[in-house]
């Protein structure tokens, strides 16, 4: 689970960066080549053969990991317990944190989404509703796993599977200097940008919602777990607008 960890805790690491005043003086700041790739971003380094300071760029009384060369977007070096001895340990790392980010920013809409709306399909398909009496839906905190049929958790471990073999061969078969850990060559809608800078924006936004994303859906168990209240109806607001309104407006 070092994957994990390192994306919850790279988020808050970089929050920190954008929010922190550090600036290192000229005089305590030693650098050295950088000899990968050219980098385009702005939240990076930039440049080949361009200098990289040798702190962390999240942490800046640490020194930057070795292996945390801004190579990757969202890299702000936070890496304080070492997990990645290797470029290729950190390239592995980066292909389970894609994983889990896009797998959390699914179940992060599909979680509050699946309250609002099972009691209503289920009546309509005469099933019963698999949340539970607080309204909060199944999870390892909750229970109800078992109301979950199996040919659906079957459908769901097959597909995974499918596309997880699918992005290992491509990513055995591809020129490890051009591929992009995550790179499934799926873009139906032809959304992912043809220039070197915009797909690496693109890379960026991907892996700070998905970060994003896996702290949400922690909280979201979490969160129910220990209120016993389901999501949406602990913060209603957030997805019965305009009903709490008009319940708000009615007791003026």
């Amino acid at each position: 689970m070092n994957y994990f960890i390192l994306s919850l805790l790279a988020l808050s690491a970089e929050l920190q960066c954008h929010v922190n005043a550090f600036s290192a003086s000229q005089s305590n700041t030693r650098t050295f080549q950088l000899t990968a790739a050219t980098i385009d971003d702005g939240d990076t380094w930039q440049g080949e053969g361009e200098k990289l300071p040798v702190y962390s760029k999240s942490i800046p009384f640490l020194r930057r990991p070795k292996h945390l060369d801004g190579s990757l977007a969202g890299d702000v070096s936070f890496d304080p317990l070492g997990f990645a001895t290797s470029k290729e340990q950190l390239i592995e790392y980066r292909e389970a944190e894609i994983k889990h980010s896009r797998l959390a920013m699914l179940a992060a809409v599909g979680w509050p989404i699946s309250e609002l709306l099972d009691p209503s399909i289920a009546s309509k398909f005469d099933l019963e509703p698999i949340l539970d009496v607080n309204n909060r839906v199944p999870s390892l905190f909750n229970g109800g796993l078992e109301k979950v049929s199996p040919v659906w958790w079957g459908f769901c471990f097959g597909l995974a599977a499918s596309i997880d073999l699918y992005g290992v061969q491509r990513a055995r078969t591809l020129d490890p200097n051009t591929y992009s850990p995550g790179d499934l060559n799926f873009d139906p809608m032809g959304l992912y940008p043809k220039d070197k800078k915009g797909r690496r924006q693109m890379q960026l936004a991907e892996i700070k919602h998905g970060r994003l994303a896996m702290l949400a859906v922690t909280a979201f168990a979490v969160q129910e777990y220990v209120s016993s209240i389901g999501i949406i109806d602990e913060t209603p607001i957030f997805f019965r607008p305009f009903s709490t309104v008009e319940s708000v407006l009615e007791t003026i």
